[in-house]
């Protein structure tokens, strides 16, 4: 009997053997290339952006720039006595007047300050009597014509040093005194300002105006702004004023005052931290006539110093703990001590450590950047440059 072999095997018996072979060839490639697109790493995968900052010595804090209004509030004082025509103004807005100063002239007759409480009101000679009388001789004793008993009664030595005094303006020495010739203020020496309207040269008196006002020691100092601004400023917020010779005036907010201007806005006055005047011996150059504007900076939040890094390099965790992250990918625990306008101080890493940043985030430039919106200052500067 012959053994039948492969090659005698009829083609249809065969048949059914290749097809199951190369169907197993089929499904162990299929398998390989499962294989292979489940479990190989992901190479193709493209590694997220980052870039690095270095973590470096520097300060953050938050600053809004506005315009602090300077103005001087004028207090009428002392009433005019003299009738006639205004003759000569020798004086120019804010002048200081002390006693004896001369304030204008009348029909070519001088108008001098003097202080008292008692307005004029009479004719001043020999024998008259009274608070008027006292004034008048405390003005001649600190004019050097007097020196007797300042008592309310005008005798022999008060007609002496008045005639004294008439002779030093060039006036005839007659030895009376006109109820136009002085003008009370209560205190001297001070700051004044005329009503150029009534006193200018050709004017005319009829007496009895208030011409003059008195300047306080300095002028008021306020911040307009909106109702959501004075949100973020409260009592106390620091105030840098740009003073008119680039001098930084300190100040800070003392009150929130309606405005007068809109309904909406707040005014802010400010005020020194001592109670001085906030121009300190340079109240003189803010201008008399008119609102002064003075660039300034309000404070939001102090000035705190450490360690820089932009706020998107900080990560948050789902335990509270915050960390930033380094080229190897470690994360560094650290503690914000302060943060403004995308800028962080931290505490527990090292000066010069690289941070991870998103690429899309703001970069920093290593901290050392100042961050604008045209209204406020973000400031985050590196230590040498404070």
């Amino acid at each position: 009997m012959r053994h039948q072999t492969a090659a005698d095997e009829p083609a249809r018996a065969r048949a059914p053997r290749i097809i199951a072979a190369i169907a197993l060839l089929a499904l162990g490639a299929g398998t390989g290339w499962a294989s292979t697109a489940v479990f190989a790493p992901p190479d193709e995968v493209a590694a997220a952006p980052y870039s690095y900052v270095e973590v470096v010595a520097g300060e953050v804090g938050s600053s809004v720039r506005l315009t602090t209004v300077a103005s001087w509030r004028r207090v009428p004082a002392g009433t005019n006595r003299a009738a006639g025509t205004v003759t000569s103004v020798p004086l120019a807005a804010g002048d200081e007047v002390r006693a004896g100063s001369v304030l204008y002239s009348v029909e070519l007759r001088p108008v001098v300050a003097a202080v008292g409480e008692v307005p004029a009101f009479r004719q001043l000679g020999r024998d008259a009597e009274g608070p008027d009388v006292r004034q008048l001789q405390q003005l001649l004793t600190e004019l050097g014509h007097y020196d007797g008993l300042v008592d309310g009664g005008f005798g022999a030595r008060t007609e002496a040093a008045v005639r004294a005094w008439q002779r030093s303006l060039e006036l005839p020495d007659d030895g009376v005194v006109r109820p136009g010739d002085l003008l009370f203020l209560p205190a001297l020496p001070v700051r004044v300002t005329l009503d150029d309207e009534l006193v200018r040269p050709g004017a005319n008196l009829s007496g009895g105006e208030r011409l003059v006002s008195v300047l306080p020691p300095e002028p008021e100092f306020s911040v307009p702004v909106s109702a959501a601004q004075a949100a973020i400023m409260p009592l106390g917020t620091p105030v840098e004023i740009t003073a008119p010779d680039g001098a930084v005036w300190p100040a800070a907010v003392v009150a929130h005052e309606p405005s007068d201007e809109a309904d909406d806005q707040v005014r802010l006055r400010l005020g020194a931290a001592d109670g001085a005047p906030i121009c300190a011996a340079a109240c003189s150059t803010i201008p008399v006539l008119g609102d002064a504007r003075l660039p300034s900076s309000i404070v939001t939040q102090a000035a705190t110093s450490g360690l820089v890094v932009p706020a998107a390099a900080l990560r948050s965790s789902a335990d509270g703990t915050v960390a930033v992250v380094d080229r190897e990918g470690r994360g560094h625990p650290v503690t914000v001590l302060a943060s403004a306008r995308g800028m962080a101080v931290v505490d527990g890493v090292r000066e010069g450590l690289r941070v991870r940043v998103p690429a899309d985030g703001p970069d920093a430039g290593a901290g050392g950047g100042t961050g604008s919106d045209g209204e406020g200052d973000g400031r985050a500067r590196p230590a040498a440059q404070r």
